[in-house]
C-alpha cells in the first residue's frame, strides 16, 4: 500500500555545529540536479564493499532498515539499490556526522534537487532566499534544529503530484501551523526552509525547522506521528477515505463477532457453579489469615504472601473453561484491534497479572471477608434502580365517576301537572322541544333514525334555541365550545354559554322552586361551569334537590360526601345517597355502590352485592347509551367491557365504545383507545399514528393519564422519537393534575440525570409530592435516598418512615429493603422477627431476592432454627425466577462443610462476567504507568535534548 516516511533528527545549536550548519545550506542549494542515467553494471549483485557498508550503516544507524531504499535492496540486492541505499541512509543520518551549515549546504545543492534558482532552497512565500543569509541564520541560531525528511515511492509521488517542489512548498506552507504545533513552537515563531530532491525511486523533501525563540521547541514520538499523519492524510487523502471506512468496517465486525461469543460466554459464567476443592481450600487460606491482620484489607496493602494466595486464587478462577476461554477470546480481539496500532501486539500474562483484570483481586479480598456472615446475593440495581410501577397507567374509578354528567331525559325531569299550571306559559319544560331533541340527535348521531353525526347542523339547532333562552341548549353550546366539537376549542366562548345557561336556570329557580333546577345549579357550582367552583352552594342545592328525592341528584350529593367536598366526608351517608339513588334504577349510583360493597368502604365488604350493584350498572349504562348515544356514557361501557365489570370481557366489543365516544373527542376515550391499539403489536404504522393522533387529542384536553402515557412513550423511545425533553413537559402537566405517577417519573428522571440535567432538589420536590399522595414508589424511592445519604443528608429516622409506608401498601422492595436493615442490625438494633415478617411479606409477593434470604436463614440456621423443608421450598421458589444461587443451594445442599466457602467461589465467577463485560478490548493498548518523580526527570532531560527519550523515530510511513 501506499506509504509516506518522514524522518525527523535535529542538531543542537552552538559554536561545535554553526560551520557545520553553514555549510550544509550551502550544499543542498547548489547541488546538480541532472537526471542521470542509468548503466548496466548497476544491475550486478552488490559487492562485498557495499555489503559491508550496509552491515556498519544497519549498527550505526537501526533505523535505516525502515527506509523505502532498504526495502529494495532486501527484495533485489543489486549494485543500484545497494548505492542507493547507502546513499540515502548517510543522508538521512548527515545531522549525526555533520553540522547545521554542511547540512543546509548539502539538502540545497545535491545532485537531483530542484533548483528554483541557483540553489533548491524554499519556504513560505514569494519572497527569494539568499542561501548564504539562511545559512548565516541556520548556523547562529542557539536553540535546536529539527531536520525532517519526507519520502514518497516513485509510483506514488508521479500518481499524486508530489514529484515537483512546487506542490511541496504549498502542502508544507499550508501544514506549517500544524508542523509548529507539533514541535511545540508558537506558529509566530517558526522558522522552516526545505529542499525537493528528485530521486528516482523515492522523491524526498528535505526540512530544517526551528524557533525564532531558541527556548521553545519539544518533539515527542506522539508529535512525529501526528506530523506525519497530517501529512499522509492530505497526500493520500482520496485513497484514504475508502480505506478507513473498510477497516473501520472491519474493526466493528471484528468486535462484533467477539462480542456476541463473549456474551455468550458471561451468560454460561452468570448462570454456572464453580467447584473445585483446591478453591475452596485457598477461600478458606485466606479468611482465617484475614481474620488476623489489621489495616486495610485490600490487595495493594497485603504483605506479600497474601497477595500470592490472592493471585493463586485468580489463576485457579482462570483453570475453570468457561473462565479461560472467555479469558484466550478477550485477549485475541484487544490483539487483532490492538496490531492495527503497533506493529508486534502484546502476549497475554497469567489472568492475577493481566491490569485490565486488577478489580477481581479486590473481589476476591471481599468474599473472603463475607466468609461467616449473613450476605445477600443480588445485583446492584436491586439497591440503586428505582422500580418500575407496573399497571400504573390505570384511571381510577373515581375519574369516571368525576366525568359523569348525564342530563335527565324529558320525561323524568316535568314537573308535575299542579307544577306547570303554576308555571305558566314560560313552563320549564318547554325547554325539551323538538328542535332541542333533534340537535341532541345530530350532536351524537342517532343510527335508529338515521341521523348521523352533525356538529354544524347541531350547532344551528342550538342556536335557534338559544335565542328563546332554552338553558339547555346554552348548556351545550357551552360544552361544544370547551371540547371543540365541529370547531376550535374556546374556553372563553364555552363559559359565557355556560354563564347565560346558569342564569336561566336560576331565572327559573326564583319562579318557581323545583328539584330538576336545583340539581343543574348544584351540578355547575360544582363543576365551576360559568361560574367559580364552589362545591359549599353546590351541596346546598343539591341537598335541597336530593331531599325531594330526585335521584340524580342524591348520586352527585352521594359524590361530594364520598370525597368530603363541601360537606365532612361520611362514607357512610354517601353509601345512604346512592342507594337511594340506585334503587330508582340510576346506573351511576349502582356502579358507585358496586366499588362500595367490592372495598368495603362504608358498608360491610360483599362481593356477591357487589357483583349485582355492576351488572346493574352495567345493563343501565347500555339502556341509556340506546336513548342518547352519550359519549360517556360509551366511554364507561368500553371501559367495563374491557376490564370485565359487571360483564364479561370483551375487548372489541370495547373498542368500538371506545372509538364511539373518541370521535367526539372523549379524551378518555381517546386514551383508552389509544393504549389499546398501541399494546397491539401486530399493529399497522398507520393504526399506530392513528392512535398517537387520538393521544394528543387527549392531552389537549388535558387528560392527566394521557399526558402521563405520551411522556412515558417519549421517555422510552417507543412508537416516538425519544425526547426525555418533551416527556418531562408532559410528566409535569399530568404531575401538575395530581397525577402522583408522573410526579415520581419526573422524580426519577431528575434524580438519575437521565437526558436531563441532574436536579435533586427538584427530585425531591416531585417525589414528596408523589409520596404525599400515597404513591408507594415515591414512598420507597425517597426511604432508600435517606437511608444511603448520597444526594441527600442521610436521615435513618426519615428513612425508615418513608419504606414503612411504602411496604404497608404492599411494596414488596421497601418490604425486601426493611428486612435487610433488620436482619443486618446496621443502622437500627438487629430485630430477627421485624426481618422475617418483612422478608415473608415480600417472598409471598414474588420477591426472588427475599425468597432467597428466607431459603438461606433456615439452611443456615443461624438466627433462627434450621428448617431444610422451609429452605428448600423459598429457594426453589427464587430459582424458579432464574435466581443461580438460590438453584446452586438447591444443587448441593449436602454436599459440602460450609455453604459460604464454596458459594464464594460461585459468586467470583459472577463477578468475572461483570468484569468480561465491563472490559471491552481496548482500541490502544493501556500506557505505561511511571512513577511521579521520575517522570518529572524525563520531561526535564527531554526539554534539554529537544526530542523525548526513543523519540527519535527516523522513518515513519503511511
Amino acid at each position: 500500500m501506499a506509504r509516506i516516511i518522514l524522518k525527523c533528527p535535529y542538531l543542537k545549536g552552538g559554536e561545535k555545529t554553526a560551520a557545520h550548519l553553514n555549510n550544509l545550506v550551502k550544499y543542498i542549494a547548489t547541488r546538480d540536479g541532472v537526471e542521470k542515467m542509468e548503466s548496466g553494471h548497476k544491475l550486478w549483485h552488490s559487492t562485498k564493499k557495499q555489503k559491508d557498508l550496509i552491515a556498519q550503516i544497519l549498527r550505526e544507524f537501526p533505523d535505516a532498515k525502515d527506509l523505502f531504499e532498504y526495502e529494495d535492496y532486501l527484495e533485489n540486492p543489486n549494485r543500484g539499490n545497494a548505492s542507493e541505499f547507502i546513499t540515502i541512509a548517510l543522508e538521512q543520518n548527515l545531522d549525526k556526522i555533520g553540522g547545521r551549515e554542511k547540512y543546509l549546504d548539502y539538502i540545497a545543492n545535491r545532485p537531483r534537487v530542484e533548483k528554483f534558482d541557483s540553489h533548491g532552497l524554499f519556504t513560505a512565500g514569494d519572497e527569494p532566499l539568499v542561501l548564504s543569509q539562511v545559512a548565516d541564520e541556520v548556523s547562529g541560531h542557539t536553540g535546536n534544529v529539527w531536520t525532517p525528511i519526507i519520502s514518497l515511492r516513485r509510483e506514488d509521488a508521479a500518481r499524486l503530484g508530489y514529484d515537483n517542489a512546487s506542490l511541496w512548498k504549498a502542502l508544507l506552507s499550508e501544514k506549517a501551523v500544524e508542523l509548529a504545533e507539533n514541535l511545540k513552537i508558537h506558529p509566530d515563531h517558526l522558522k522552516w526552509y526545505a529542499a525537493f530532491h528528485n530521486e528516482s525511486h523515492h522523491p524526498h523533501i528535505h526540512m530544517v525547522c526551528y524557533s525564532t525563540d531558541p527556548r521553545e521547541g519539544y518533539l515527542t514520538k506522539q508529535g512525529i506521528k501526528k506530523m506525519k499523519s497530517s501529512l499522509a492524510n492530505e497526500i493520500f487523502r482520496q485513497e484514504l477515505i475508502p480505506l478507513y471506512g473498510e477497516k473501520t468496517q472491519r474493526r466493528d465486525d471484528l468486535k462484533e463477532q467477539a462480542a456476541e461469543s463473549m456474551r455468550e460466554l458471561i451468560r454460561q459464567m452468570k448462570s454456572g457453579v464453580l467447584q473445585s476443592g483446591r478453591m475452596e481450600q485457598l477461600i478458606t487460606h485466606l479468611a482465617e489469615r484475614l481474620q488476623t491482620i489489621g489495616g486495610k484489607k485490600q490487595y495493594g496493602y497485603l504483605k506479600a504472601d497474601l497477595k500470592n494466595v490472592v493471585d493463586e486464587i485468580v489463576d485457579e478462577l482462570a483453570l475453570d473453561s468457561r473462565v479461560s476461554e472467555a479469558y484466550r477470546l478477550w485477549w485475541e480481539t484487544r490483539g487483532r484491534i490492538e496490531s492495527i496500532y503497533t506493529e508486534t501486539p502484546s502476549e497475554s500474562p497469567p489472568l492475577s497479572r493481566c491490569d485490565d483484570f486488577k478489580p477481581i483481586r479486590n473481589m476476591v479480598i471481599q468474599e473472603a471477608l463475607l466468609i461467616g456472615t449473613m450476605t445477600f446475593e443480588e445485583p446492584a440495581s436491586v439497591e440503586t434502580v428505582l422500580p418500575e410501577p407496573e399497571d400504573d397507567l390505570e384511571m381510577p374509578p373515581s375519574v369516571m365517576a368525576d366525568e359523569e354528567d348525564q342530563e335527565p331525559a324529558d320525561d323524568s325531569g316535568k314537573r308535575s301537572t299542579t307544577d306547570e299550571a303554576s308555571a305558566g306559559k314560560e313552563s320549564s319544560d318547554s325547554w325539551w322541544t323538538e328542535d332541542y331533541k333533534l340537535a341532541k340527535q345530530y350532536l351524537y348521531g342517532d343510527e335508529d333514525a338515521g341521523i348521523l353525526q352533525d356538529f354544524e347542523k347541531a350547532r344551528e339547532l342550538f342556536l335557534m334555541e338559544a335565542e328563546s333562552d332554552n338553558p339547555l341548549a346554552l348548556y351545550d353550546l357551552g360544552r361544544m365550545s370547551a371540547d371543540g366539537l365541529g370547531y376550535e376549542a374556546d374556553a372563553g366562548e364555552a363559559y359565557r354559554w355556560y354563564e347565560k345557561a346558569l342564569a336561566v336556570f336560576h331565572a327559573a329557580e326564583d319562579e318557581k322552586p323545583w328539584k330538576y333546577t336545583e340539581y343543574r345549579i348544584g351540578k355547575m357550582y360544582a363543576a365551576g361551569l360559568g361560574t367559580e367552583q364552589d362545591y359549599l352552594q353546590a351541596a346546598d342545592w343539591l341537598t335541597l334537590s336530593a331531599d325531594e328525592n330526585y335521584k340524580y341528584a342524591q348520586y352527585s350529593l352521594g359524590g361530594l360526601y364520598y370525597h368530603g367536598k363541601g360537606v365532612d366526608q361520611d362514607h357512610e351517608s354517601a353509601f345512604a345517597l346512592y342507594t337511594r339513588s340506585a334503587d330508582q334504577g340510576f346506573p351511576y349510583a349502582s356502579f358507585e355502590l358496586g366499588k362500595m360493597l367490592r372495598d368495603g368502604i362504608g358498608c360491610v365488604k360483599n362481593q356477591q352485592d357487589s357483583d349485582r350493584r355492576f351488572k346493574e350498572a352495567f345493563l343501565g349504562f347500555v339502556s341509556l347509551e340506546e336513548q342518547g348515544h352519550d359519549d360517556k356514557l360509551q366511554y364507561r361501557l368500553g371501559w367495563m367491557l374491557l376490564n370485565g365489570i359487571g360483564t364479561d370481557k370483551n375487548e372489541s366489543r370495547a373498542r368500538e365504545y371506545f372509538e364511539k365516544a373518541a370521535s367526539v373527542g372523549n379524551p378518555f376515550a381517546c386514551y383508552q383507545l389509544a393504549k389499546l391499539i398501541l399494546s397491539d403489536e401486530k399493529a399497522q404504522p398507520q393504526e399506530v399514528e392513528k392512535a398517537l393522533a387520538y393521544l394528543r387529542k387527549a392531552v389537549e384536553a388535558e387528560n392527566p393519564y394521557a399526558a402521563y402515557f405520551l411522556g412515558k412513550l417519549y421517555e422510552k423511545g417507543q412508537h416516538v422519537p425519544q425526547n426525555i425533553s418533551e416527556a418531562v413537559r408532559l410528566y409535569t402537566m399530568s404531575a401538575d393534575q395530581e397525577n402522583d405517577f408522573a410526579a415520581y417519573r419526573l422524580g426519577k428522571l431528575y434524580l438519575g440525570g437521565d437526558g436531563v440535567l441532574k436536579d435533586v432538589e427538584s427530585a425531591i420536590r416531585w417525589l414528596t409530592f408523589a409520596a404525599d399522595r400515597k404513591n408507594q414508589f415515591a414512598e420507597y424511592a425517597l426511604g432508600t435516598l435517606y437511608l444511603k445519604g448520597e444526594d441527600v443528608p442521610r436521615d435513618i429516622p426519615k428513612a425508615l418512615e418513608y419504606l414503612k409506608r411504602s411496604a404497608g401498601q404492599g411494596n414488596q422492595f421497601a418490604q425486601y429493603r426493611l428486612g435487610k436493615i433488620y436482619l443486618m442490625g446496621e443502622d437500627v438494633p438487629k430485630d430477627i422477627q421485624a426481618a422475617l415478617q418483612f422478608l415473608t411479606a415480600a417472598a409471598e409477593q414474588g420477591n426472588q431476592y427475599a425468597q432467597y434470604t428466607l431459603g438461606k436463614l433456615y439452611l443456615i440456621g443461624k438466627d433462627i432454627p434450621k428448617d431444610k423443608d422451609a429452605a428448600v421450598r423459598w429457594f426453589t421458589l427464587s430459582a424458579a425466577q432464574g435466581n443461580i444461587y438460590a438453584q446452586f443451594f438447591l444443587d448441593h445442599m449436602d454436599s459440602f462443610k460450609d455453604p459460604s466457602v464454596l458459594l464464594a467461589g460461585t459468586r467470583l465467577l459472577h463477578h468475572m462476567s461483570r468484569v468480561f463485560s465491563d472490559n471491552a478490548p481496548p482500541l490502544k493498548p493501556p500506557g505505561q504507568r511511571t512513577d511521579r518523580k521520575l517522570l518529572r526527570k524525563l520531561r526535564e532531560k527531554k526539554q534539554a535534548q529537544g526530542h523525548a527519550r526513543d523519540d527519535h523515530e527516523q522513518t515513519m510511513s503511511l
